[in-house]
């Protein structure tokens, strides 16, 4: 069993506890003995002299589901910091996957989490994704929400029609079936084709599955604009009547018409507490979010999957109709070009050699690029990729970053998209935190900020062996410099790693250290 040593740190545990110093003997894949500064044998020393020593970071929204299968070790990640990732996000992922809609769900998946024709797809369900990340390897380790769209996929398809009896009985022995396979929860993305045409009921129903099981119910909400506070009253009405925990992803509002929307949200946050329905939130601290391109489209465009999307595409009346709806709205839908407007959003990633050119640009420079106006230059763009494009959009303002920062609902992610030049959280979120809000504008104090990274979240997830430094708990550790650790990655060069972020050990294992990686996949994959 190997040993490793870190001398003369400053322990910060993950609990808000007040640092102290001691060292840290890891044996095997566990914390041995914390605190002993007797001479003690080991097969590797590492001397933390001025630095800070505390778990390993946990991204509680993550978009490393395809990723991972192809390149385990998820370099990004592992450079901030992060050791424990939670995929399955938005209601679209990987599993359950049923064979006849292979074709149609990759299209859907891929401006989210990209596509490949190295796997072979064929995995079925939650049991059998994973199985073969198990087989294949992770860097970080992984664990998995069932996606209410592939659940609602795999009972009644991808059209939008109202469940039957029979379909919600199907849906809630999928859901079952997944939990019982180690999920630790169930996501929804109510923006997203199939999960928006699911109702309140709907939701309720799964969510008793959920609820019976004490596990989370993950959400990107109906509504982050216009109609937010309608929105969070839906959901905490849905923790309410089914029971479920409840955890809303990248909280925040969109908008600089809805910003006088933010005391409402926070007092719906403090009722649902005070009624004791159980509610947390995770954040990313930036201004811009990121998600695909195809969401800047009507509802009604994605009705019966991508293939149809793209049919509805190639048709110049109903391009028409798309930019009459863009240009009008239509009531519950977050239209995303009204909120963030043409010039802020930003194309991401693309999967063809021809579109390549459009990737760093606005939708406005798109439209010149390619001679014609912004909305017909999109459309093609999403034609010609089949979808598959990735974007962010500038919607908010710094003081509320803050103040939703502050929240004790709140812990850190990422929620970043890996493919082409991506938002700069994917590379710097967690460092960011460290620096910018930490050391530079004291809004937390080290402690409270690695507890929101570490703890915290591992408490909402029941990740019980993880997310603090106690003697028996599983070696997950990252050794950084409190006073150099800064995030580097800009809008403009997303791919640049954070520093200050010197050491990561992920159970027991170091892979990462002095700049230099490691090439061990020593993740694991956790089932709850």
């Amino acid at each position: 069993m190997n040993k490793v040593l870190i001398k003369n740190g400053l322990i910060i545990d993950g609990t808000g506890k007040e640092r102290f110093s001691a060292d840290i003997l890891i044996s095997g894949e566990n914390i041995d003995k914390i605190g002993s500064k007797e001479k003690i044998e080991a097969d590797y020393i590492i001397d933390a002299g001025g630095k800070i020593v505390c778990p390993g970071f946990i991204d509680t929204h993550s978009h490393s589901d395809l990723k991972v299968l192809i390149d385990g070790y998820i370099e990004p990640k592992v450079r901030q910091g992060i050791t424990t990732e939670l995929l399955g996000q938005d209601g679209i992922s990987m599993a359950p996957l049923p064979k006849e809609y292979i074709s149609s769900w990759r299209k859907n998946l891929a401006g989210l989490d990209g596509d490949s024709d190295k796997l072979s797809w064929d995995w079925e369900n939650t049991e059998g994704y994973l199985n073969l990340l198990e087989k294949s390897g992770a860097g970080p380790n992984m664990a998995y929400l069932v996606p209410h769209g592939n659940i609602r996929m795999e009972a009644m398809g991808l059209s939008n029609k109202r469940p039957t009896v029979e379909d919600i009985e199907k849906m809630k022995a999928i859901t079952e079936r997944e939990l019982k396979a180690g999920a630790v929860g169930l996501s929804s993305g109510l923006i997203y084709m199939p999960c928006a045409y699911g109702d309140t009921e709907e939701i309720i129903e799964l969510c008793k599955v959920v609820a019976k099981h004490d596990k989370v119910f993950v959400v990107h909400q109906r509504s982050e604009a216009d109609t937010i506070v309608e929105s969070m009253k839906e959901i905490i009405r849905i923790g309410r009547e089914s029971g479920v925990k409840i955890h809303f992803s990248h909280f925040k509002v969109c908008g600089k018409k809805n910003w006088d929307k933010i005391d409402e949200m926070l007092k719906l946050l403090d009722e649902a507490k005070a009624e004791g329905i159980r509610v947390s939130f995770d954040q990313y601290p930036y201004a811009a979010g990121s998600t695909m391109l195809g969401v800047i489209l009507p509802p009604w465009v994605h009705d019966g999957g991508t293939d149809k999307l793209l049919k509805r595409l190639q048709d110049r009346e109903l391009r028409k109709k798309m930019i009459y709806d863009i240009e009008n709205g239509i009531p519950g839908w977050d239209n995303f070009i009204d909120f963030a407007g043409i010039d802020n959003i930003y194309v991401t990633s693309v999967k063809t050699e021809k579109n390549k050119d459009c990737i760093g640009k606005n939708l406005n420079e798109i439209g010149k690029l390619r001679g014609k106006d912004a909305y017909n230059a999109v459309f093609d763009l999403l034609y010609e990729e089949e979808n598959a494009v990735g974007m962010y959009d500038y919607y908010g303002k710094e003081e509320h970053i803050v103040k939703f920062m502050k929240r004790e609902e709140q812990n850190v992610c990422t929620d970043g998209l890996l493919a082409g030049k991506p938002h700069p959280r994917v590379y710097g979120t967690f460092p960011r935190i460290l620096g910018k809000y930490v050391r530079e504008e004291k809004i937390l104090t080290l402690e409270e900020a690695i507890y929101k990274m570490t703890l915290k979240p591992a408490q909402v997830f029941k990740f019980k062996d993880r997310g603090e430094l106690a003697e028996g708990k599983k070696a997950d550790i990252v050794i950084f410099d409190p006073d150099t650790v800064i995030d580097k990655a800009s809008f403009i060069e997303p791919g640049q790693y954070s520093h200050g972020i010197e050491t990561v050990i992920i159970n027991g294992e170091i892979i990462l250290n002095n700049d230099k990686r490691s090439d061990k996949l020593t993740g694991k994959v956790i089932r709850i």
